[in-house]
């Protein structure tokens, strides 16, 4: 049983989106990263039909690009209508050439340079998501001198613990991120928004965390969430148009993970949400989500060739391949699980307990430790699987290591997406 129906295997070889991945391997060479663009399509689909059946037509998902942005990630986005949001002048860049309309377009981040916030109203972003009052105030004098009133939610910290890892989970008071309700930071940022003269306050956003498969963290954070938009119509005559409630849905990296029926989350959370309005007798804002990893992570795999396999008697086993860290820094940064196949040799009994590990020098380079594997030789394709969300875009050039290619799956067609690096890449802005 594989942990995506995209997963399979045929003639003892894994496949993923019904293609040989030993064959891609061979034409494109490893590492290679591959995208699944059907699985990506559905994986939107599922968020567009869910919001407009239970949140209604103006219910927008937006696709939260720091989990893989490339341009051709943006024209699949403004094909499928969802909505994005963006982290830097480098994401707004890239959907700009790809011909994303930034009116759909959400700009995050804690710390916007003034170069960012020029540079987004420049390009006519949709909407700036304000983490602080510093940042209110520069995006104030900016739109200003443009001579517009630019469009801004208010990130607010609702103090939810979604019980998930530590250096995920950005929704507590004690965060880097957004204005407490707690601390009453909330409220004073809302005042100073309100009598800002270039600010056009549009609503309020929050996020509490990711990797979460339950519904009740969403569910508490968006009933808070609605008590701060009463109280604050009550206390400033303000109703918030559009709550944003972030991102965070899971996804499967191993089969201990549970199943999480997206859609059906949302139906709860639109029901519970529609109720507390109405006791509240406020408006039903406009409702937004983020979904980052759960639109690409699964539409993700990464292939590598196994090199060295040592053997270690008595301690432990190693299989080394031609990638790691600097393609996938996930476990040196979370300890993260993945599920790993030799997907040279699927029709074998697995019994070989090994570490995968990078060829980087540096012992944290570990893609994964007390994997089961059919017993590779060198030359064998390892398969490492759910890589679509927070590899290439944590990808690094460490060691002088090239970034691989991301190649697209669509049905029978393959075609490269992103380049991958060069030698001469390496060194193009040495001087």
């Amino acid at each position: 049983m594989f942990i995506c129906d995209n997963i399979g295997e045929k003639g003892g070889h894994l496949t993923f989106a019904g293609r040989d991945v030993t064959l891609l391997a061979k034409k494109y060479g490893t590492p290679l990263y591959l995208m699944d663009e059907n699985k990506i399509r559905e994986n939107c689909r599922i968020y567009k039909n869910a919001f407009k059946k239970y949140f209604g037509e103006n219910a927008l998902p937006l696709f939260a690009s720091k989990a893989a942005s490339f341009k051709r990630l943006y024209e699949i986005m403004t094909e499928e209508k969802m909505g994005t949001d963006v982290v830097s002048a480098g994401e707004i860049y890239t959907a700009v050439k790809a011909g994303f309309d930034l009116k759909n377009a959400y700009f995050h981040s804690n710390n916007k340079t003034d170069f960012d916030i020029e540079f987004a109203i420049s390009n006519g972003i949709g909407y700036f998501v304000a983490d602080n009052i510093e940042e209110l105030s520069a995006i104030d004098r900016e739109a200003g001198k443009k001579g517009i009133k630019q469009n801004v939610l208010l990130r607010i910290t609702p103090g939810i613990d979604p019980h998930t890892f530590e250096a995920i989970s950005t929704g507590k008071v004690d965060s880097k991120f957004g204005s407490a309700i707690e601390t009453g930071q909330a409220l004073e940022i809302t005042k100073q928004a309100l009598g800002m003269e270039n600010i056009k306050l549009c609503g309020f956003h929050c996020h509490i965390g990711s990797q979460i498969f339950e519904t009740e963290p969403f569910f508490k954070a968006g009933l808070v969430m609605l008590d701060f938009i009463a109280d604050i119509k009550a206390k400033l005559g303000f109703e918030a148009e559009q709550l944003n409630l972030g991102g965070g849905y899971g996804v499967r990296y191993t089969e201990s993970d549970p199943v999480f029926d997206i859609e059906k989350s949302i139906g709860e959370l639109a029901k519970a949400m529609k109720e507390k309005a109405a006791a509240l007798k406020i408006n039903m804002p406009k409702i937004l989500m983020e979904p980052g990893r759960s639109i690409v992570g699964n539409a993700g795999m990464t292939l590598y060739t196994a090199g060295t396999v040592k053997i270690i008697p008595g301690f432990k086993s190693y299989v080394s391949i031609d990638g790691g860290m600097p393609d996938n820094p996930r476990y040196a940064l979370y300890k993260s699980d993945y599920t790993v196949y030799n997907a040279s040799k699927t029709d074998k009994e697995v019994g070989f307990e090994c570490s995968v590990v990078g060829r980087c020098c540096e012992s944290g380079d570990i893609i994964q430790e007390n994997v089961n594997l059919v017993k590779p030789e060198r030359g064998d394709i390892i398969a490492v699987l759910t890589t679509g969300a927070y590899n290439y875009s944590m990808a690094s050039n460490y060691n002088r290591i090239g970034k691989p290619p991301v190649v697209m799956l669509d049905g029978e067609k393959d075609y490269i997406a992103v380049k991958g690096e060069t030698l001469e890449d390496i060194v193009r802005n040495d001087i």
